[in-house]
């Protein structure tokens, strides 16, 4: 089974792209982040076209998610991460596919730090702590998987004494995220790569990609119940050197049948 990430950073703008790619590696499930497009201008008709069943939450010109399938439908759980109501961001969804718990994340960047946004960065993951408490408690295999605007190490980071002072860097981040991770949950890549320079994002500006001054942002955390089915991970890096694509990358495992 091939599950993989990918922050298309505008659905429609991108579609071309999405669609090649699809067609070039036919992941069974691809989690999207960053649509950019409100719940009725979702393209449904061109994913399907492509081989895929979906569920998404859009969002007007900002986040949105989806969840694509080409093994089944997937069985939605939530499309809001809990713990606050009045949190109207299209940042979370959540499914059931293959009898895997799928959660689909957009973390939010939070500069500038210190200031309103980087608080809102701290207490989402705070909610995502809370909440995935809660799934390891039910004792299912999960994953959560998305941008999570995070590097957990300097290992992640081209050149990271210039970053010290982003939201994606900063102490507090970083902390967050290695709080998550202890609950029980394994990083896929950095599992099965624990010494290999991976990037999953470079920016637009000063020929990044070319440089490979990137940064390793889009992550899989898998549940103790998966961690054993992990065979494969990686990055589809040359898609970032197509025309109009995303300045993300798409990311993927691959998990050994029960």
């Amino acid at each position: 089974m091939k599950i993989a990430t990918y922050n298309v950073n505008g659905v429609n703008g991108r579609l071309p792209v999405l669609l090649r790619w699809l067609e070039e590696t036919q992941p069974d499930v691809a989690c999207l982040q960053e649509l950019k497009a409100p719940q009725e201008k979702y393209p449904l008709q061109a994913i399907q076209d492509a081989g895929y069943e979906s569920i998404w939450h859009g969002q007007k010109s900002w986040n949105g998610v989806a969840i694509l399938s080409r093994i089944g439908t997937p069985l939605e759980v939530r499309r809001a991460l809990p713990g606050d109501p009045e949190d109207l961001h299209s940042r979370y969804i959540e499914a059931v596919i293959n009898g895997i718990t799928i959660g689909c994340l957009y973390l939010p960047n939070g500069n500038p730090a210190p200031g309103p946004k980087f608080d809102y960065k701290l207490a989402w993951f705070k909610r995502l702590q809370a909440h995935a408490q809660d799934l390891l408690n039910q004792d299912m295999p999960v994953i959560l998987t998305g941008d999570y605007n995070v590097m957990p190490t300097e290992q992640d980071v081209y050149k990271p004494e210039r970053w010290v002072d982003d939201a994606l860097f900063r102490p507090e981040t970083r902390e967050a995220f290695h709080t998550l991770a202890a609950q029980g949950w394994t990083d896929a890549i950095r599992t099965l790569h624990p010494k290999e320079t991976i990037y999953t994002f470079w920016d637009y500006f000063r020929n990044a990609y070319e440089r490979n001054a990137g940064l390793r942002i889009d992550h899989f955390l898998l549940s103790p119940q998966l961690k054993k089915r992990l065979k494969a991970a990686g990055v589809d890096r040359h898609v970032r050197g197509w025309e109009k694509s995303s300045d993300h990358a798409p990311t993927w495992i691959e998990l050994a049948e029960k």
